[in-house]
């Protein structure tokens, strides 16, 4: 009994310093502009049955629970949480973010490509619409050299203004969105982008403000969805557990040491 205690204050001491880990990465990750915080999913293990339930003859001795003892716990998964975060007034005009469903679509150097709600975008020595790595946002936009300044509504069409023909708007592009039937199987690559995975199922991509996408805010960007108060409460909670896994252990040793004194 005193062996199997220690071994499953072990797992969950382990379990725990990942969950410590995934809360660590969540309040860094405070201010970065479109991050997801994570979740940390725990699963019990196995458990070994001494007598299973219903053993016995039925109406005389039938035991109606059994006997068996878990194993302690692991680390199941690391689940992404894509509840909306708070829009930030930023008034720049290449500043964009998502109010509702859906993800800027970008295209990688390897041309593959990969999703953001991070839409902080600017333009290159072409004019053309990219991330603040240089990534190209697709659809491409090109921004001409001629046009000073840009307005983009909700639906993601944009357009400029020509200093020559400022009454005149110059429709310059249009933004589409995507979005997946799971969006926690997405795999975070860094730099605020996912990639799509076979967990998450293939890109569904349509225009902003139709068929359940979101709408487009000019001048704003969208802020990380990181609860700091509820993310230190659960951090102390978690630190609080991980010492109660520590007494566990501490006093499975006394009682070895009791045994082991025993021959004395």
């Amino acid at each position: 009994m005193t062996l199997r205690a220690l071994s499953i204050a072990a797992t969950g001491g382990r379990a725990l310093m990942s969950k410590i880990d995934t809360i660590a990465n969540n309040l860094a990750n405070v201010n970065t502009t479109g991050f997801k915080k994570a979740r940390a999913n725990f699963a019990d293990l196995f458990y070994q049955q001494i007598q299973r339930a219903g053993f016995g003859e039925i109406g005389r001795n039938q035991s109606p629970t059994g006997l068996s003892f878990g194993m302690g716990v692991r680390l199941s998964s690391t689940e992404k949480l894509f509840e909306q975060g708070s829009l930030e007034r930023s008034d720049r005009q290449l500043d964009m973010a998502v109010d509702g469903e859906g993800f800027f679509t970008i295209q990688l150097p390897d041309n593959t490509t990969a999703y953001t709600r991070a839409g902080a975008f600017s333009r290159d020595s072409q004019g053309n619409l990219v991330t603040p790595q240089g990534y190209l946002v697709i659809p491409q936009v090109t921004v001409p050299q001629n046009i000073t300044g840009i307005l983009v509504d909700t639906t993601g069409i944009i357009q400029g203004v020509d200093p020559t023909q400022p009454q005149t708007l110059q429709q310059i592009g249009q933004l589409q969105l995507a979005r997946f039937v799971n969006m926690s199987g997405l795999e975070a690559i860094g730099d605020n982008l996912f990639r799509e995975t076979p967990a998450s199922g293939q890109p569904i991509t349509g225009a902003p403000a139709q068929g359940g996408f979101g709408l487009i805010r000019q001048g704003f960007t969208e802020e990380s969805n990181v609860d700091v108060i509820k993310e230190l409460v659960d951090l102390i909670q978690t630190q609080r557990a991980f010492e109660i896994n520590g007494n566990s252990i501490k006093a499975a040793d006394e009682m070895l040491q009791s045994v082991n004194g025993l021959r004395r």
